[in-house]
């Protein structure tokens, strides 16, 4: 073996010997492969480029400290220099954090001087909030009052928005000298909170700083700020509260009685207290405001019943409510005051309709029909109509053949008196009273015995029925209580909801519903407002056509009527009926009869379509996502 690695070796030396310019063209070769692939390979590591060091993200004219390094460290430092800090985490090249710049930008300059406004880069990974941080979305906006904190804040990222929420972490206590600022406050629709603390004996007396972070624990879980917290310091103006002891939280309610902290039972803690507000507070308004993102907050409302959505022009740094608002609320309050229109004795006793009968079958027998109207008494000025629809026929089928066996009195002063509930209806009652009538009397006899109080009997001929809408120009107070399709109020801003306001049918322009341009919406209001009843349970909803003419509270209160009727007086909305309508025309001279080979069928021509006996008919189902009956088509 190694003879003939040597006669090899041999045999390459003498080749080298005789052509030794093949000998250096093998070796300058091999040194240019060598270097060329050091060279390779000495690059590998700088292939990846190093990020760009960031840059300032908000003006340097701004009022705002921006830590474009993430120096997380210095917010700490930044926050002591000022009682509230508002902390504004974003991302360089977020869309979202771009648009919200501009808004905080303008909070900033208007309250530069109360507010220490910090702007951190969260996204810089060599930055300490990257490092320390995992967000999910950009911006996030946090708020510090002294030492308590964060309070995040989750609503729309428009100025007015956010200054609202700082001017309320700010003052999250209203101070009340007086007892007539004490009745301004609870005056109000929204739940409000008074606590009763004594500063003689020291300058924050006990439980005074967790009341205070109450109200900022309740800002925490509603941004809008709709619970107020107020504060009383003397005890002549607590005792127009019933306020006797000092430290004494008091929950204001209208429809209930109102309550008192119980510290006995409960922890004096501000999560507690916070806690406790919301389990017994009462809300007739709530607002909602979608997030722009996948959520589930319409569902989780809407799942709890019928939902009357009103989109509403707000103003968040209104000192007071708008007269749109305060109508929704004058109307919700009504609608929930239950305690003041139920139905009593006295009430039941004054029929506005009544008819005495005689039985077909016992002549002698007299009953008395009365209508009752499960509504507040109407003002003596307005006149009483009587409502008797198909009024033999309802006697016969209602009363008169349900009454029992004792109602045939022997006695001529005896009267017997039923109710009957032919059908669940929070308008009408009927109740029946009979008495056997001698027919010897006379009629001055008859004058003579005693008479059932009643109205006097009027027959429904000589009296126009009046038509079912009609009925809906009573009050709705106490309404919620007397029908099984409780309404649950919902506030939304139309100016950040238009879109959820055009799916549900508003089809007016967006200026005129943002309250850019006096022309009407399509419903008939002038004041950019729209609403509808969304009923989730039965796949319907219906919407508010409202007449130029009648206020907005008149055309809630026919709205929500005719939606609380046994037999709902409303009309659906059908989605793109109106589209429909617009294009029909068109539609007509562009394609012929002929041409028209598949017909999109609606609520109203679905039953002339499918029941033509001189056609069979090839029903298909489809919904807008599906991607594959699109393909059908």
């Amino acid at each position: 073996m190694l003879r003939r690695v040597r006669q090899s070796f041999r045999q390459v030396l003498l080749l080298m010997a005789r052509r030794p310019d093949l000998l250096c063209g093998a070796v300058l070769l091999s040194v240019l492969l060598v270097l060329a692939v050091k060279f390779t390979y000495s690059r590998a590591k700088n292939v990846v480029a190093a990020a760009r060091p960031p840059v300032r993200f908000f003006s340097a004219d701004a009022p705002v400290v921006d830590l474009y390094l993430g120096q997380l460290d210095q917010v700490e430092r930044l926050r002591s220099m000022a009682e509230v800090s508002l902390i504004f985490l974003y991302a360089p090249w977020c869309a979202h954090s771009m648009a919200a710049r501009q808004e905080v930008q303008q909070v900033a300059k208007k309250l530069a001087k109360q507010v220490q406004f910090v702007a951190i880069n969260c996204w810089w990974n060599q930055g300490k909030c990257r490092k320390q941080n995992r967000l999910y979305q950009y911006p996030v906006i946090h708020l510090f009052y002294r030492r308590f904190g964060p309070i995040a804040y989750k609503g729309p990222f428009v100025a007015a928005y956010i200054e609202s929420f700082i001017l309320k972490v700010i003052t999250p206590l209203t101070y009340l000298p007086s007892r007539t600022h004490v009745d301004e406050f609870l005056s109000c629709h929204e739940p409000r909170v008074v606590g009763f603390f004594l500063f003689n004996s020291s300058p924050q007396p006990p439980g005074y700083i967790t009341y205070l972070s109450s109200a900022l624990q309740a800002l925490r879980r509603d941004f809008h700020g709709v619970v107020r917290f107020g504060i009383v310091t003397s005890r002549h103006v607590a005792e127009a509260l019933s306020l006797g002891e000092d430290q004494t939280i008091y929950l204001h309610r209208r429809f209930n009685s109102s309550l008192l902290f119980p510290r006995k039972q409960r922890n004096f803690t501000s999560e507690a207290v916070c806690s406790w507000v919301f389990e017994h507070c009462e809300i007739v308004l709530q607002w909602l405001q979608p997030p722009g993102t996948k959520s589930h907050l319409l569902e989780q409302e809407l799942t709890k019943g019928p939902a009357l959505l009103l989109f509403v022009p707000h103003n968040p740094l209104g000192s007071k409510p708008s007269p749109i608002l305060q109508q929704v609320a004058d109307v919700a309050v009504r609608y929930h005051s239950c305690s003041r229109s139920s139905l009593n004795s006295s009430f039941t006793s004054r029929s506005l309709c009544c008819q005495s009968v005689v039985l077909p079958e016992l002549r002698t027998n007299v009953c008395e029909v009365c209508l009752n109207a499960s509504r507040p008494p109407l003002p003596s000025s307005t006149s009483v109509r009587c409502s008797f629809p198909s009024f033999q026929t309802s006697i016969k089928h209602c009363c008169l053949q349900r009454l029992p066996s004792p109602i045939s009195i022997n006695t001529r002063t005896s009267v017997g008196c039923n109710n009957f509930l032919n059908s669940y209806s929070p308008f009408t009652q009927f109740s029946a009273c009979c008495r056997k009538v001698e027919p010897q009397l006379n009629e001055s006899k008859a004058k003579e015995e005693p008479e059932m109080p009643r109205v006097n009997p009027t027959p429904p001929s000589s009296i126009p029925p009046s038509p079912v809408p009609q009925q809906e120009g009573g009050s709705i107070t106490g309404l919620s209580c007397q029908t099984n399709r409780t309404l649950r109020f919902y506030l939304l801003d139309v100016a950040l909801n238009w879109p959820l306001a055009v799916r549900l049918g508003a089809t007016s322009n967006r200026n005129a519903s943002l309250g850019r341009d006096t022309s009407p919406l399509s419903d008939g209001s002038g004041d950019g407002s729209f609403v509808a009843i969304v009923n989730l349970k039965d796949e319907i909803h219906y919407v508010l056509h409202r007449s130029p003419a009648a206020t907005l509270t008149e055309s809630l209160e026919a709205f929500i009527r005719n939606f609380s009727a046994p037999f709902s007086l409303l009309q659906r909305h059908l989605v793109g009926e109106e589209d429909r309508r617009r294009g029909g025309d068109e539609a007509k001279h562009q394609h012929s009869p002929s041409h028209l080979l598949i017909t999109e069928l609606t609520t109203s021509s679905f039953l002339p379509s499918i029941m033509d006996h001189q056609k069979d008919v090839l029903l298909f189902y489809y919904t807008q996502w599906c991607g594959f009956c699109s393909v059908l088509n």
